[in-house]
């Protein structure tokens, strides 16, 4: 399974950006989907999950209310609509597909990521 991130670029506190992620070379509405983001320094930490389905989905505490993961299982794509951005959201994201068949909030549960995307949101 090959991931594309694209989306990510320099935006204003209080702005939004969407991420997407293309996946190839797999059943991509067989597995659920998640993104994740390193800022430098620290480590690797959850952002948001959703089924296979898209039925189901799990946000960091962190993004509740102002990011929104979503897939389209027909282009073999999942979404993160970031709204309200703040500074602290400035990390490099990555899309990631969970092989153990869930939408797990755990990165050892996602067996393929994707290059990332960098996110900047400037004070």
């Amino acid at each position: 399974v090959q991931l594309q991130a694209s989306g990510g670029g320099l935006v204003q506190a209080g702005g939004s950006l969407r991420l997407s992620c293309a996946a190839s070379g797999g059943t991509f509405s067989s597995y659920g989907m998640g993104w994740f983001r390193q800022a430098p320094g620290r480590e690797r930490e959850f952002v948001a999950a959703i089924s296979w389905s898209g039925g189901r989905t799990n946000y960091a505490d962190s993004v509740k209310g102002r990011f929104t993961i979503s897939r389209d299982n027909a282009k073999n794509t999942v979404y993160l609509q970031m709204n309200s951005l703040k500074p602290e959201d400035t990390a490099v994201y990555y899309c990631a597909v969970d092989t153990y068949g869930g939408w797990s909030m755990n990165p050892t549960s996602y067996g393929y990521w994707g290059q990332g995307t960098q996110v900047t949101v400037s004070s």
